[in-house]
């Protein structure tokens, strides 16, 4: 699913038009966006939990030519899923959207 499918999603289900939608939309993102750069951490109760983490620094090998290179430490943004929502049944069609990888263990 993308960005335009939960639009449509949202526009239909509070009978918004898309435009209206899409505001509605942008509002959220941009919202979430500011709370894990400012905290670090987000948590939406029977969602997950959006955190940022930081890696370490570590060396690289280009597999072409063997060569090797640093890696400088870098922030990436994790994603834990929620208890209920990692609960739900899975219908086949996932309803949720979110889908654990196989063999995860989670």
């Amino acid at each position: 699913m993308i960005k335009a499918h939960i639009v449509r999603k949202i526009a239909a289900d509070l009978n918004l038009k898309d435009a209206e939608a899409l505001s509605v939309v942008d509002h959220i993102l941009e919202a979430m966006r500011e709370i894990i750069c400012e905290d670090g951490r987000l948590e939406i109760r029977d969602f997950g939990v959006f955190k940022v983490k930081e890696r370490k620094p570590r060396m690289g090998r280009n597999p072409k030519d063997k060569k090797t290179y640093p890696i400088p430490p870098r922030k990436v943004v994790t994603f834990k899923i929620g208890k209920e929502l990692k609960d739900q049944p899975d219908s086949g069609d996932d309803a949720a959207g979110v889908r654990a990888p196989a063999g995860s263990g989670d």
